[in-house]
């Protein structure tokens, strides 16, 4: 059985998905493509309601790494791909160029693109992080502006802080 729950966030309603063991989906509003599995509960448990208190302090600008079991289903080279974008650090932007070599593929860019097209989890699986081979912000299932406001959330809590003055 599924639960869902949606969660007010500054990037607009997220629907969170979980099994009851991990979390299965982190969707937007008008998610593309797909969304959350018809029939699931509208309600919330253990899973979800850790989801939605590290999700605060994400937003927040207080973390940085996800701990949170999570439960994607798709094929066995989507899997590999979610793995590589599950390593990729906070704040750091990856190719799609980077990931086919990553997984010793190096041709293999368009078929990474549409395994992370197909990612079902959202932020803690940060497929926002990956950009076109010129550095070019791309595509997202939540749109530009929204991959754009993470990459900045993530880039203004690596700022050093500004220097405070003493009066």
């Amino acid at each position: 059985m599924f639960h869902r729950f949606d969660y007010a966030s500054p990037i607009g309603a997220l629907t969170l998905v979980s099994d009851g063991a991990g979390l299965c989906g982190l969707y937007f509003e008008q998610h593309k493509p797909g969304g959350p599995p018809a029939g699931a509960a509208e309600q919330t448990d253990r899973v979800i309601d850790t989801a939605r208190r590290q999700l605060d302090d994400y937003f927040a600008g207080k973390r940085r790494d996800f701990d949170i079991a999570l439960r994607a289903e798709g094929t066995p080279f989507q899997k590999r791909v979610w793995a590589l974008l599950a390593a990729i650090p906070f704040g750091a932007l990856r190719s799609y160029g980077d990931l086919a070599r990553d997984l010793g593929a190096p041709s293999a860019s368009r078929a990474v693109g549409a395994a992370v097209g197909r990612n079902p989890i959202s932020i803690l699986l940060p497929c926002h992080r990956i950009v076109g081979a010129s550095g070019a912000i791309t595509g997202y299932a939540g749109g530009v502006e929204r991959k754009r406001f993470l990459l900045a959330l993530e880039q203004e809590a690596l700022a050093p802080s500004s220097p405070q003055r003493l009066c």
